[in-house]
C-alpha cells in the first residue's frame, strides 16, 4: 500500500460522513478535526517508529566465493569470488546480529556497518569506527539465518519476540540496504501471515508488499511499534525488481534459531519418526477422509518413535502440543519450535475417532546439501588446476553418494575462468592419484601440482558415481 494512499484514507476516516452531508467549506465546525493535524500526527508517529529502529540495522559486506551466475541462472558446479551485500539486525546490545545465511555464504571475510549517528537531513559519511569485522557464530540454510557477532557493546538493538502478534493487513516497515543503499526504509501491509511459496514446503513465511530488493535480505520488517515481525529473505519477481512480493522468517522461528544457533552453534529441531502434508479436497475424496483440510500423517518410519506411540498412516492431525492445526504451516511451527529435552502431545482424529498420543523426540540432524559447508575454500583452492577440494575425511564422507576408501582428494568445484585449464573434473568427483602418485591430502596434491610446468601431460585418476576412470590435460 502507498503511503499516499494510506494518508487518502485517513482523511476520509476523519471527515466521518460522505461528501453529501459535509457542511460547507466556509462553515467551520468546532468539532472537526484538523485534518492536517491528522496528517501530521501520522506522518510524526511513522518517523518515530523509524528513529527508533533504524540504528540497529546494519549493512553487511560480504567477501568470498559462491556460485557462479550467468544471465540470471545459477551454476552451482562453479565458484567464483563474490562480494555480496546485505543487511543485518542487531538483536543484543553485546554485538549478537541476525542475518540470512544466504548473505553470508561462501563468505571469507564479513564486515558489518553500523548506521551513522542520525543528523536530520545532513547525509553523514561511514568512519572507520562505524564498521566492525564479525565472526559467523553459525548459520542454517533451512531456514535461511545465520548468527553474527562483532566486538562491541552497549548497541541499540531490536528485542526478539516469539509472542508478537501479526496481522494480515498491518503495517509494517522494511529497513535495509537494497541495491547496497544504506538505511532504506519502505511502507507495506502484511499480505498473508503463513505463506508457502511451494506446496508440502517445511517452511512458511510472512508476506508482505513493502517493496524488497537485493540488499534488504537479512534485514528486519517491523510493525507500526516498533516489534519484529519478520527477517526478509527474498521477494518473487520477474524482471528482478520489487513486484509487492516480498517474504520475511516470521518472527518465533527468528527467535527459535537464535537461540540455537548463539547456544550450538547450529540450529537442534526435532524429528519424531513420520512426515505430514496438506489435506486437499481431491486427497480427502480420494481416501474418504472426514475432513477435505488440515494435515494428514503420509510416512510412518518402521521401529520409530511415532510407529512405537501408535501413529498411522492416515491421522489427522487436530492438535500438536495443544495447538490447533487446520493447515501444514501451524503444524510446522509447532515441530520446529518443539524443545528437544521434551516428549510430543499429537492429538489425531482416526475415522471418527479422536485419539492422544504422547510421542518421543529426537534431535533431527539435516543433511549439509552443499559441499561448500565443510571446507575453507580460500586454502583448498588450486590455481593451477582452477579447483576448490577438500580432505576426503568425516565431514565430507557422508555427504558423498558411497563410502570407497580413505585415501584421495573431494572435488568441491571446478572454478569460473576463460583462461581455466579444462581437467574434465565435476563436484563430487574423488581424485585418487595424479599421474602415478596416490593422494593422500590437499596439501600433497598441492605440492604434486606445484612441481609441474606448461605443457607437462596430467593425468587424474578419479572416481565418480563409484566408478574409477582417468582424465588427462596437459599443463597451460
Amino acid at each position: 500500500m502507498k503511503l499516499v494512499t494510506v494518508c487518502f484514507l485517513l482523511i476520509v476516516l476523519a471527515q466521518g460522513q460522505s461528501k453529501a452531508d459535509s457542511p460547507p467549506q466556509n462553515v467551520i465546525r468546532p468539532d472537526q478535526p484538523d485534518r492536517a493535524n491528522l496528517l501530521r500526527e501520522f506522518d510524526s508517529s511513522l518517523e518515530e517508529v523509524v528513529r527508533k529502529v533504524s540504528p540497529a540495522v546494519v549493512q553487511i559486506l560480504v567477501s568470498g566465493y559462491g556460485p557462479a551466475e550467468k544471465n540470471g541462472h545459477v551454476d552451482a558446479a562453479r565458484i567464483v569470488r563474490q562480494h555480496a551485500v546485505g543487511s543485518g539486525v542487531i538483536v543484543d546490545p553485546d554485538g549478537y546480529i541476525m542475518t540470512n545465511a544466504h548473505v553470508v555464504e561462501g563468505a571469507q571475510r564479513v564486515r558489518v556497518v553500523m548506521s551513522p549517528p542520525s543528523s536530520g537531513s545532513t547525509p553523514q559519511p561511514i568512519r572507520s569506527q562505524q564498521i566492525f569485522n564479525a565472526k559467523i557464530l553459525g548459520r542454517h540454510k533451512k531456514s535461511d539465518l545465520a548468527l553474527l557477532k562483532i566486538e562491541a557493546t552497549h548497541l541499540p538493538s531490536i528485542t526478539l519476540r516469539d509472542n508478537v502478534r501479526v496481522r494480515q493487513g498491518e503495517l509494517v516497515f522494511a529497513i535495509g540496504s537494497p541495491e547496497g543503499l544504506r538505511d532504506s526504509v519502505t511502507l507495506g501491509v502484511i499480505s498473508s501471515v503463513a505463506r508457502q511459496t511451494e506446496s508440502n514446503d517445511a517452511m512458511f513465511y510472512i508476506q508482505t508488499d513493502a517493496p524488497l530488493n537485493p540488499g534488504n535480505s537479512g534485514g528486519p520488517l517491523v510493525d507500526i511499534d516498533g516489534n519484529l515481525v519478520g527477517i526478509n529473505t527474498f521477494m518473487l519477481s520477474e524482471g528482478g525488481g520489487s513486484e509487492g512480493l516480498g517474504f520475511a522468517i516470521p518472527p518465533a522461528i527468528v527467535k527459535f534459531d537464535y537461540e540455537s544457533l548463539r547456544r550450538y552453534g547450529r540450529v537442534q529441531r526435532v524429528a519424531f519418526g513420520a512426515i505430514a502434508q496438506s489435506i486437499t479436497p481431491t486427497l480427502a475424496a480420494g481416501l474418504g477422509l472426514s475432513r477435505s483440510w488440515g494435515v494428514i500423517i503420509s510416512n510412518v518410519a518402521s521401529g520409530g518413535f511415532a510407529e512405537a506411540a501408535g501413529l498411522e498412516v492416515g491421522d489427522i492431525v487436530t492438535t500438536l502440543d495443544g495447538r490447533p492445526i487446520d493447515a501444514l504451516p501451524p503444524f510446522m511451527e509447532a515441530l520446529y519450535l518443539h524443545r528437544i529435552d521434551q516428549a510430543m502431545k499429537i492429538e489425531v482424529l482416526r475415522g471418527q475417532e479422536q485419539l492422544s498420543v504422547t510421542v518421543p523426540v529426537m534431535v533431527h540432524h539435516e543433511d549439509v546439501d552443499d559441499l561448500t559447508d565443510v571446507a575453507d575454500l580460500q586454502r583448498t583452492f588450486i590455481p593451477e588446476l582452477n579447483m576448490f577440494v577438500s580432505e576426503l575425511d568425516d565431514n565430507v564422507k557422508p555427504l558423498l553418494p558411497r563410502d570407497n576408501g580413505d585415501s584421495g582428494v573431494v572435488v568441491i568445484a571446478p572454478a569460473a575462468g576463460s583462461n581455466a585449464v579444462d581437467t574434465g573434473v565435476q563436484s563430487e568427483d574423488i581424485i585418487r592419484a595424479i599421474n602415478r602418485t596416490r593422494l593422500q591430502s590437499v596439501s600433497q596434491l598441492q605440492a604434486t601440482v606445484r612441481q609441474l610446468k606448461s605443457g607437462d601431460a596430467v593425468v587424474l585418476q578419479i572416481e565418480r558415481g563409484g566408478k574409477l576412470q582417468y582424465l588427462a590435460f596437459e599443463m597451460d
